[in-house]
Parts: C-alpha cells; structure tokens; sequence
C-alpha cells in the first residue's frame, strides 16, 4: 500500500494548494473527473465567461440603432465560438495535468476514490492509499432530479447540464431552461444571444432569489425582453417528441403546462460531492445539506482531515474556494499558527445581460432581522457616462447603518456591475464609512463609476 503524506482530492482548487512548499512530501492528487483543474475551469466559469463576452457584443450591437449606429445584420458562428472557447481551455487542463506529472514528489490518480478505512482511501476497484493528512476538495456537481421520463434515451441525449451545454456540437434553434439562478440567466443569456429561441421557466416569483428583492424583479423584467421567462412553474415531467423534449410543468394552483424545446437545460442548484467518497469510514462527517462540515480552520470533524471549495461551503463560488485553499495550505504549512477562513464580505456575481453584482445584505434580509438602515438608489441613466450610453433599467443600490455610515449592502444591475462592486467589496472588507468612502478621493468624471458615488451621497446619513 502506497503512503503518502498528504492527498488532495479534487484538482480544482485543491490542486492550487500544492506548490513548492511541499516539494519535501509525498503527495497524492486524486480527481475521478473526465477533466482535469475542476470545474470552473473546464466546465464553469471561465467558459462561460468565454461565452457571455461575445453574447454581451453580439447584444450591444443589435441594440446600437438608440446610439445612431447600424451594424447591419449579427451573427454567432456557434462553431467558431465553442472551438475557440475550449481550445483554449481543453489545453490548459490539459497542461496542468502534465505539469503535475512533471513533479516527481506528486503522484496523480484519475481514478474514483472512496473512503475504506481512517485515512486509507480506495482508488478505482483495487488500489488503496494512506496519507498522514487529507484534504478534501472533490468539489459539487449539477443537481438533475428524477423525473418522468427522464431516463428515456430519447429524452436524455437532449437533457443537459451545465458540465455539457457548452459543448454542443450545433446551434439549437430552440432551447428550454429549467432555473432561476445565475446559471440558468447566463445560458439564457448566451443562447439568446446566439440566436436560439429560449424558454426560461422558474418556479419562484423572480429570478435571481437571493439577491436583492429590486435587483431580482428588474433583472426579471428585463431578460424578459429577450427570452420568454415563465415564473411561478415547477417541472414535472419531460417526454420526447420528434425533434425535441416537451417539458411540463406545473403552476402553484396545480394547472399544467407544456414547452417544447430542441434541447432542454436543468440548471437548478449544485449538490456537494461528499456523498461519493464513504466520508463515515474516516470519520468526516456532513451536514443535513451534504456539505463536510468544517471549522474556522477549515478542518473536518476528523483529525487530519481538510475540506475546502463547493464540498463544504455553502457559497460555491471559485474566489472563495481559492480564499478557503490559502487558508488550508498555511495551516498544513504552519500547525502550531492556524489561520482562520474569513466568510465575512463575499461578493458574487452573474455574468448575464444585464449583469448582476452584489455584497452583503439584501433589503429584505435586513428588514426581516429588525436592523436598522438607509438605502439609496441611483440610475446609470442619472450620470453623463449612462447618458453617453443611452442607458435604460439599470441601477446601483446601497444599504447601509444610519449611525456609522458603513456599508451593510451593495448591488448593481448593469454593465460592469462586477467592476463597479469592487471598490464597495473593499470599502465594506476595511470598514470605510460612506461618507468617507464618497468625499475622500477623486471620482474620474465622467465615468461610469460616478454612479456609485452619487449612490453614496444620497444616503441619508447625517
């Protein structure tokens, strides 16, 4: 049985950690994922990302007539766009892992793995290792629920999620989207963009639950001119027709529906990876979601035993995945002076059109808790560069105490709404009061980012 003295399981983040400060120790690196770098990598944000840039130029120029420009007819060469999106990305996974076998102190198992023992892991059917300390960051996967017809062939090969939308050998010229949250918009938002006909059903009010109650209902609003979003619609069943799946649905007074599409996306959550490993024979244990649960350190209920990334936080968002990989990698470095993970200020956003960012408390979070604030809201269309743009719907939304003037929340709808949050992200993470935050620098005028500092001054603060 091969030793090691650490094995890492997932080889997204938790690849990360290993650098050459452990070029001393035996290391096992263990993903059973047709990829290799994790998800965000080969089948989350970065092509995604890759998609919705060409999708937001493709939307900007058909809207460009408001401006006096006309672009003439556009169009998004599917196949172009998905060559140069996974060329790319195929070669970088491709190249992390044969520079991991580059490394003689690390061993890379591509194989499933699972618990059999106190830190004795089984790889593939025969093999098992040990290791004096583990770190698990196996990461989450796609949530598909059982339904109806679901596993009928026909059916199957034209269900899809986010691990293989991207990857479609052509353009559907139809397509229906099962969620409501930032994968759901994102692909609605590239598709349509790309000139497929979407149908977005959602079984809540809005879109977008957990952001901000006026963020979620503008947002809905306006996608809606761009695909055909049905709210308040629960699946139920899928069943296959000729050239396509009809999804049925079913509203809150249980009246049924049905949308025909040439494929179907179910973007509806992620489920922690946890539940694949045994995580009771080492004993790890999980919460009543799946997740491994863990402590400031980001230790396991198992001594010796690390988690970090999607397996064990409810954010599931890269950045913090990363933030928590730091974290694990100084304490396995340095025992005798833990650090703790800081979960305090997480900022997120949705790369749709419009675009979504935000930090911090929602209104309705605030008002639900009996916490004291203001709020202010400013339009893009209120400052010249907005006016430059013709802009329309769009708007910067802060929350914050009316004693200390510190930020408690912020939210953007709009262009650039994931770079017009950061400088809110650090005013929030260093605790620079609104007032400070808004008379303290120069603002360039007339940027767009004038818009978050009229935001500032109209709360009313004294």
């Amino acid at each position: 049985m091969q030793h090691f003295d650490l094995c890492v399981i997932g080889s997204g983040s938790g690849n990360s950690l290993v650098n050459s400060a452990f070029r001393e120790q035996r290391v096992a690196i263990v993903d059973r994922a047709p990829w290799f770098g994790g998800t965000c990598l080969n089948a989350g944000c970065i092509p995604s990302k890759m998609l919705s840039y060409p999708a937001d130029v493709a939307t900007t120029a058909r809207q460009a007539g408001k401006l006096g420009v006309d672009v003439g007819r556009v169009a998004i060469r599917w196949d172009d766009l998905r060559e140069r999106v996974f060329a790319r990305v195929d070669e970088a996974a491709e190249a992390a892992e044969r520079q991991r076998d580059r490394h003689p102190n690390v061993t890379v198992f591509r194989e499933s793995a699972s618990f059999v023992g106190e830190k004795r892991l089984l790889i593939g059917e025969e093999e098992v290792i040990s290791a004096d300390r583990f770190v698990i960051a196996a990461g989450s996967r796609p949530w598909i629920p059982e339904l109806p017809g679901i596993d009928d062939p026909a059916v199957a090969a034209r269900v899809h999620t986010s691990d293989d939308v991207m990857r479609l050998p052509e353009l559907p010229k139809s397509m229906v989207i099962v969620g409501g949250g930032s994968v759901a918009t994102e692909f609605a938002h590239i598709f349509a963009a790309c000139g497929t006909a979407v149908t977005l059903l959602n079984r809540g009010p809005r879109l977008l639950r957990v952001a901000d109650e006026a963020i979620g209902e503008r947002f809905s609003q306006l996608l809606s001119d761009r695909v055909t979003l049905r709210l308040g619609h629960t699946i139920a069943t899928l069943e296959p027709t000729g050239d396509g799946v009809i999804v049925g649905t079913v509203d809150a007074d249980g009246v049924e529906y049905f949308f025909e599409g040439e494929q179907v996306l179910l973007a509806l959550g992620r489920v922690p990876n946890g539940d694949t490993l045994n995580l009771a024979a080492t004993g790890v244990e999980t919460d009543a979601c799946g997740r491994v649960v863990v402590d400031v350190h980001q230790r396991t209920t198992a001594e010796g035993i690390w988690a970090l990334g999607d397996v064990s936080s409810p954010y599931q968002l890269k950045h913090v995945a990363n933030h928590e990989m730091r974290v694990v990698q100084h304490n396995l470095l340095h025992p005798e002076a833990l650090i703790e993970t800081d979960h305090r200020f997480v900022p997120q956003a949705v790369f749709s059109n419009p675009q979504v960012a935000w930090i911090g408390a929602t209104e309705q979070s605030l008002r639900e808790s009996g916490t004291p604030y203001v709020s202010s809201i400013r339009d893009y269309s209120s400052v010249a560069y907005g006016w430059a743009m013709e802009d329309s719907g769009h708007f910067v939304k802060l929350l914050a105490d009316p004693e200390t003037g510190l930020l408690l929340g912020a939210h953007v709808l709009g262009p650039d709404a994931a770079n017009l949050v950061q400088p809110l992200v650090q005013a929030m993470s260093f605790g620079l009061p609104a007032q400070a935050m808004a008379r303290g620098q120069y603002w360039i005028h007339p940027a767009l980012t004038e818009v978050v500092e009229n935001a500032l001054l109209g709360l009313p603060l004294s």
